[in-house]
């Protein structure tokens, strides 16, 4: 759907970094740093699907648990419905988490064997919503689990007694447990079957249909993306390169490296994008190239590439791109 982006911003990533040090020897002396994230800006309206995407190790899961503080960022500022997430600690941060959630890319991992399925989904209701009753708890586990297309009659089993669809069905349950009003999808679909995906992906539009709620959907798989995204951010290594809307960016891309990742898409069409094969391998996030980060397997690469860093700049109307060659 057409996006107006002067619409109400939910969620403003301004200058988001987040590097890990680098320990080497007995003392343990910092000898370096990873730049997983390195200074990346975009807005998530309300309301929204925005996809991002990129190759593996690229930084992706890495923005979107810095951006629910799950990890603490080493610069930069996040605003989550007019409040700065960064400024928080301790029980400013807690009484906010209900209103940001996650959904993890491996259900059996997420997922404590120990616990049934009704007190994996009440344990949110336990830590934030101590007023309510045992029997409240109970009913707002069936409604959660009728919610997400599961039998309430399981709430007593255990997590091995399903199929990954099912975990992942019960970790959107427990996410949705506390109504938030912003959910970080991390690659909810990449741990379950092909004939699972489009069921799991049907029910998260569905329940943003429902319930209002906006999404930052992390995939490698660009053909869901397509199909669940308003807006796309590209990645690459630590940085976002290119955003626009989902439309514009799939039939027209204009940075070199979403070119060249678009390009390998599978496509019923006859007439199919020319196929851009990339060189050499992605630089080290330790130790990044000078300049464009892109430049060591950019193909159209100049000198002013490989010494300057490119902007983030908005380079047509709702297209923001980071590339010297870009008017």
């Amino acid at each position: 759907m057409p996006l107006d982006i002067a619409k109400d911003v939910l969620v403003s990533v301004s200058n988001l970094t987040m590097h890990f040090p680098i320990f080497k020897g007995v003392f343990r002396k910092k000898v370096g740093e990873v730049k997983a994230v390195d200074g990346i800006s975009f807005d998530i309206i309300r309301g929204e699907t925005l996809g991002l995407v990129g190759e593996s190790g690229c930084g992706k899961s890495t923005t979107g648990r810095a951006i629910l503080r799950l990890y603490d960022p080493t610069d930069g500022t996040i605003v989550l419905n007019g409040q700065d997430v960064t400024s928080l600690n301790g029980e400013a941060l807690r009484d906010l988490r209900p209103e940001m959630q996650m959904i993890f890319q491996d259900p059996q991992a997420c997922l404590n064997p120990r616990m049934t399925v009704s007190d994996i989904i009440a344990e949110p209701l336990d830590e934030h919503r101590k007023g309510m009753s045992k029997a409240e708890k109970q009913a707002k586990v069936k409604d959660l689990l009728e919610q997400v297309g599961m039998n309430p009659d399981f709430a007593n089993r255990y997590p091995h007694e399903f199929s990954g669809g099912q975990r992942q069905r019960i970790g959107i349950a427990r996410a949705l447990a506390l109504n938030p009003k912003f959910i970080v999808c991390d690659e909810p679909i990449a741990a379950l079957d092909v004939s699972i995906q489009a069921q799991v992906v049907n029910l998260l539009e569905d329940l943003q249909n429902q319930l209002g709620l906006t999404y930052l959907f992390i995939s490698h798989d660009l053909s869901m993306v397509r199909h669940i995204a308003d807006r796309v951010a590209v990645m690459y290594l630590g940085k976002v390169v290119e955003l626009a809307e989902r439309d514009a960016l799939f039939d027209s891309p204009q940075h070199p490296y979403t070119k060249a990742l678009l390009s390998a898409v599978p496509t019923v069409e006859e007439t199919q994008r020319e196929r851009i094969i990339l060189q050499g391998d992605v630089p080290s996030p330790a130790n990044p190239p000078q300049g464009c980060n892109f430049c060591t397997r950019c193909p159209v690469a100049e000198a002013q590439c490989r010494q300057e860093e490119p902007e983030w700049r908005e380079v047509a109307p709702g297209r923001f791109a980071a590339c010297h060659l870009l008017n």
